[in-house]
């Protein structure tokens, strides 16, 4: 059994298993086999890696959400 390092971190998880790549790679097949269309490749397309800061991302989401609920206010309001 693993000891965690002080702050609780498990160091022998800090490397991932070609084994544990290959079976997430059969997954994400399998699941694009799934909602595959006919047009769509036949290989499921690899994973965009977004290298911005989490920060970033939960940020560009809250602003996109902030400007539907703009856009839907601005046109209820100009309807009444």
């Amino acid at each position: 059994m693993a000891v965690p390092a002080p702050g609780g971190v498990d160091l022998s998880r800090k490397f991932v298993s070609e084994t544990e790549i290959e079976e997430k790679r059969k997954q994400r097949q399998e699941e694009w086999e799934k909602v595959r269309k006919p047009e769509d490749p036949e290989e499921v397309p690899e994973e965009e890696y977004d290298g911005r800061s989490l920060f970033d991302r939960l940020q560009e989401q809250k602003d996109k959400k902030q400007e539907e609920y703009e856009e839907q206010f601005k046109f209820s309001k100009g309807h009444s």
